[in-house]
């Protein structure tokens, strides 16, 4: 362990242009999105101006250029399958897009090196080759639609790639054709139209069956399972639902009954799948499955395809144990032409028309856009799918105490001395809401991100942080300790402690031999206000000096004039003491990162027993 008496020098192990290029979200020009956001309207007026003249002057020449320039520096978004106009019109307002529709998989794959940004609806897969193909510049994969099944998220998440669905936008047209499709199942309309176009009349043959009284299982109650259901109250159905996480009291505000799996689909007149794909429900309903229906059951999927083994659900309409199957899904889409299931008479079949209103196309074009764009600026995407799951209002009132987490995260990495490793982090939180009422999950994931990244040339995000802890064999435990305080502010504080490590800087240990900084969010902005025992007052701007010192007159101006002669502007400093004229702590905060001869004259001033540079 450093010993407290030794004086020592301490130069950052990364130059800036290293940290830089762990920066989230930079494009391959290495452009900051918030130089973007500060100069978008500025670029749409250049952008609409011609590139090419037959003939221009040096000026017009050098306008070309920088326009050229400031186009290669806009991220570019791929929209591999049809998108509303509204959305992009929103996504030409911000990025370069690429609209290449019915992509085959290698050329996807060739193309995705190129694209910050991947849009797709539900044809289009995203397997591992292709973010292998991206070679770590994909960061955002927007799902035009609520199912992610055609997107390997395990994958996603290992590289760093976050992926967003737009999961509101067409929850009504998916419920709308969902009640669509038991109504004209039960009323045979499809197969009356057909028989009267084909020059018959057969009003006997199409005698079909009341819903008013009878049972419907809403097989998945989410939202567009909880939609179905209020509108088969207004029916006059008795609707039933199993879903293993839905909270019983939202279905019991709608008048639902939540059931197990087997009373369901037991009761059932009418079954409605609303679950979406995954190892557990891939071909849920099987022949094992069918075999516990109440016989005569007639079943409606707008959900996904695959939850239903299509080979077993014609056997079980052959044999009259399913009446009748509605469907707007498949395993395999489109269909073969030669399908036993869409050529059944028991049959009505849609291909796949869940989303299929304008005001569902344009809503959903709309969000995901939004979305995409949004990740891109690297704001907290409240759709993320593979990220930790914190609704809106929440990411709006943490997003300083994020800020904050990532950057104490990033300082407590830097003070552990070279070649001890991490492996024990402790995040403590400090905050008067009840534990139910604070979701720090974000908070976690930002706090190994910044330790993380510094030492690895790993790009980490709040996407495949804990996936990358986990690969790294570091251990996260949180601590919250109640603060007598308004409930109104979510956090008082928050301490990030690395165990068992030696520091390069002894004076950040705790009496326990731990690394601890702590800060607190002033104004809005993110503030260290602890290190080891020393309690300091620095906006964590910029970078940040941290000198241990003999506590005696002149030591600010004496390290001010230092840094000043050198053109390295101060933007903040705050002195911590244990007493007068014993130790203290100055911890400066500078703009610029000083040079090896700049902090050399720091360490060389007598009363400074120990100092660190740490870039932030």
């Amino acid at each position: 362990m450093a010993s407290v008496a030794a004086k020592s020098l301490h130069l950052p192990a990364a130059t800036a242009a290293e940290r830089s290029s762990l920066t989230p979200y930079s494009t391959a020009a290495s452009v900051s999105f918030s130089s973007l956001r500060s100069q978008s309207s500025f670029l749409g007026l250049r952008l609409a101006l011609p590139l090419k003249t037959p003939c221009f002057s040096k000026r017009t020449e050098g306008r070309r250029l920088r326009i050229e320039a400031a186009a290669a520096a806009r991220p570019t978004v791929l929209v591999a399958e049809k998108l509303g106009d509204a959305g992009l019109d929103l996504l030409r307002g911000f990025a370069n897009v690429d609209c290449s529709y019915n992509l085959a998989p290698e050329e996807l794959c060739a193309k995705i090196s190129l694209c910050d940004a991947l849009i797709v609806r539900s044809g289009t897969k995203v397997t591992r080759e292709v973010f292998e193909a991206a070679k770590g510049r994909l960061k955002v994969v927007g799902r035009a639609g609520v199912g992610i099944d055609n997107v390997d998220l395990q994958a996603a998440t290992e590289h760093g790639c976050l992926v967003v669905n737009a999961p509101t936008a067409n929850t009504v047209a998916a419920a709308e054709h969902g009640i669509a499709l038991l109504a004209s199942m039960a009323r045979n309309v499809a197969q009356a139209d057909a028989s009267m176009k084909a020059g018959k009349w057969q009003r006997n043959k199409y005698v079909g069956v009341s819903l008013v009284g009878k049972t419907l299982a809403v097989m998945g109650f989410g939202k567009v399972g909880s939609e179905v259901a209020r509108r088969a109250k207004g029916l006059g159905m008795h609707v039933i639902a199993h879903d293993p996480y839905a909270p019983a009291d939202r279905a019991r505000a709608i008048g639902v009954e939540l059931v197990s799996f087997d009373e369901a689909i037991s009761a059932a007149d009418f079954i409605s799948l609303h679950m979406p794909l995954t190892p557990s429900t891939a071909k849920l309903f099987n022949d094992e499955t069918f075999a516990k229906v109440k016989k005569g059951v007639r079943i409606i999927n707008v959900a996904r395809g695959g939850v239903i083994d299509e080979d077993a659900l014609v056997r079980a309409l052959d044999d009259g144990t399913v009446a009748q199957a509605a469907l707007d899904v498949f395993t395999v889409e489109p269909t073969p032409k030669d399908s036993k299931l869409v050529m059944h008479e028991k049959v009505t079949v849609t291909p796949h028309l869940g989303a299929s209103t304008v005001e569902a196309q344009e809503g959903v074009a709309i969000e995901i856009a939004e979305a995409v764009i949004g990740a891109l600026k690297g704001e907290l995407a409240a759709t993320a799918v593979n990220a930790p799951m914190v609704p809106a209002e929440v990411l709006s009132e943490l997003a300083p105490y994020v800020i904050l987490a990532e950057k104490l995260g990033r300082l407590a990495v830097q003070l552990v001395a070279g070649g001890s490793g991490v492996k024990g982090v402790k995040v403590v939180y400090k905050s008067a809401r009840d534990p139910d009422d604070l979701d720090t999950r974000i908070l976690r994931a930002m706090v190994t991100k910044g330790i993380i990244e510094p030492i690895s040339s790993v790009f980490v995000n709040i996407v495949n942080a804990d996936y990358t802890a986990k690969q790294r064999g570091l251990r996260i435990s949180e601590e919250r300790i109640f603060h007598d305080d308004t409930p109104e502010i979510p956090l008082d504080s928050i301490q990030v402690q690395l165990t068992n490590v030696e520091s390069k800087f002894a004076s950040a240990l705790s009496d326990a031999g731990d690394i601890r900084v702590e800060g607190r969010v002033k104004d809005g902005i993110p503030h260290l206000t602890l290190v080891g025992s020393f309690s300091v007052d620095v906006s964590l701007e910029g970078n940040l000096i941290l000198c241990r010192q003999v506590d005696q007159p002149g030591m600010i101006g004496h390290v001010g004039r230092i840094l000043g002669n050198q053109n390295v502007n101060i933007n903040f400093m705050s002195v911590g003491r244990t007493a007068p004229r014993k130790h203290a702590i100055m911890a400066i905060g500078v703009d610029e990162e000083p040079d090896k001869e700049t902090l050399k004259q720091i360490g060389e001033i007598p009363a400074i027993e120990e100092f660190v540079f740490l870039g932030l």
